[in-house]
């Protein structure tokens, strides 16, 4: 039989993978993350029927060159284009990344860790991020030393929307800022109302109080003609919960409607304000039964300003000590509560048109902490370029919820594609450390609200199909004529 019949056969069943190939390139041209492959071909067995030789002197014979006979083709490689990017599909979808380098996302399907390069990521009931699949998404866990930070360890599927993620625990406020001025023009810090400014604070439950500050100018408000310009009294006059009742009032309803108010023996007494060590305490007075009306006996704090440039010098009864701030303390039982150190330095005394104006800021201006916050609820999650997940509150508060970490192999084309999007390890590709590592560490980074694009050339794979149908028509036609010719060969005999 004719060697050409074979080789023909051999080029029709290249060809056809090759046509195989390019028709899975072309079917997942909108998949994302795909890699489009390419196929490559060598020549396989020769026959020979003369070995080459070399020149003979003795004889003056020249070299000749062996006598060979190919036997057809054979499928060399078919290879994934792992280096070449896709295009980016914006999408808007805080769960859907893109990896802008040659690194591979880590996925568990329950069989173990595999790869992918397609960032469409969901949130399953649990909370975990996953593929649209069902495959988790993994990565580092925030240290729980350092929540600022995520321990580098064995990956481990990022629960993001766990129950524990779900909220942000409240604190109590420790500090309050008082900044403006005081006209001491103002007749408002002259009257026995004087000047009322409330300053808010939380617990460590995360439940609000308002508490009464009254500004008096030494001696004027007594109607003394001692009156001290640059020395102010302060007092507090009441402490309300968030629905605005006294803490120190208790509201009773009996069985008819009918309301009456007594002491609240569980705050009375029980809350103490003052500079320093010398806290003095809140001593509730007689409550009115019909008003709920009460009085507070205290000393007081004195404020202190400079009489000639009008800046604030210091608060307490000695005014040499230098003292900023105020503290308001309780000993509740049990007590959520946390001393609030009230600062007085950024006030200032100067003149105003008659007019005060104080307001109090929840915090240390400086260091910017001590605010306290009421319980939050998760009300956004945001990746950032490096991986890190991040859930934002609606008090306010960030938190650390884990990063995504990466794989990246020495040669990528060695994975074996296993579908839905992912590739197992092999020992061309190199293998997985189980930890994985940084994006940054590689040059890479993340772009969210993207989603990488099929690499698929639509152009090169039409011309390829082109090529490769001429190929298959050409091995076709090896076949046919050599069946003529052995036609023609047994026709001898006729």
């Amino acid at each position: 039989m004719m060697r050409s019949l074979y080789s023909g056969v051999s080029g029709l069943r290249v060809h056809q993978t090759k046509m195989d190939v390019i028709g899975n390139n072309i079917s997942n041209v909108n998949t994302v993350g795909f890699k489009a492959s390419t196929v490559t071909f060598s020549d396989i067995l020769y026959q020979t029927t003369q070995s080459a030789s070399g020149p003979n002197s003795d004889t003056g014979t020249a070299g000749t060159n062996a006598k060979q006979i190919g036997l057809g083709s054979n499928l060399a490689s078919i290879t994934a284009s792992m280096s070449t990017p896709g295009g980016s599909q914006r999408t808007d979808n805080p769960f859907d990344v893109m990896i802008e380098g040659d690194a591979f996302f880590v996925v568990n399907n329950g069989n173990g860790n595999y790869f992918t390069r397609a960032g469409a990521f969901t949130v399953d009931a649990r909370g975990t991020l996953c593929t649209p699949t069902g495959a988790t998404v993994m990565g580092w866990q925030p240290d729980p030393e350092n929540p600022s930070k995520c321990l580098v360890t064995d990956v481990s599927p990022l629960q993001v929307m766990s129950p524990a993620n779900m909220s942000s625990p409240p604190e109590a406020t420790t500090d309050v800022t008082l900044t403006g001025n005081i006209d001491y023009n103002d007749t408002q810090l002259t009257s026995a109302a004087g000047r009322v400014v409330n300053v808010n604070f939380y617990d460590n439950l995360g439940h609000l109080y308002t508490a009464g500050l009254k500004f008096q100018q030494v001696g004027a408000a007594t109607g003394s003609d001692e009156a001290v310009t640059n020395q102010y009294r302060i007092t507090v006059t009441d402490i309300k919960d968030e629905t605005g009742q006294s803490l120190f009032v208790r509201k009773n309803v009996d069985e008819e409607g009918n309301v009456t108010y007594s002491t609240n023996e569980a705050y009375a007494g029980q809350f103490s304000f003052g500079v320093g060590d010398g806290l003095n305490t809140l001593e509730i007075g007689d409550v009115n039964e019909q008003t709920g009306e009460f009085t507070i006996e205290q000393e007081g704090v004195l404020l202190n300003f400079n009489a000639s440039t009008g800046r604030f010098v210091s608060v307490g009864e000695d005014a040499e000590a230098g003292s900023t701030k105020m503290t308001l303390a309780s000993a509740v039982t049990p007590n959520p509560f946390a001393n609030v150190d009230i600062d007085f330095s950024s006030l200032t005394m100067y003149q105003s048109s008659g007019t005060t104006t104080i307001e109090p800021t929840k915090g240390d201006l400086e260091r910017g902490a001590g605010a306290g916050k009421a319980m939050g609820d998760l009300s956004g999650i945001s990746i950032d370029t490096e991986g890190k997940i991040y859930g934002s509150y609606d008090n306010g508060d960030q938190k650390l919820l884990g990063q995504i970490a990466v794989a990246s192999f020495a040669n990528p084309a060695g994975l074996e594609a296993i579908g839905n999007n992912m590739f197992a390890a092999t020992q061309n590709s190199g293998e997985f450390d189980g930890v994985g590592e940084n994006i940054k560490s590689s040059g890479g980074k993340f772009s969210t609200g993207v989603l990488e694009m099929s690499n698929v050339d639509l152009a090169a794979q039409f011309t390829d199909m082109i090529t490769t149908q001429r190929g298959f028509q050409a091995n076709s036609r090896i076949i046919t004529t050599s069946d003529t010719m052995l036609e023609e060969l047994i026709n001898l005999k006729r």
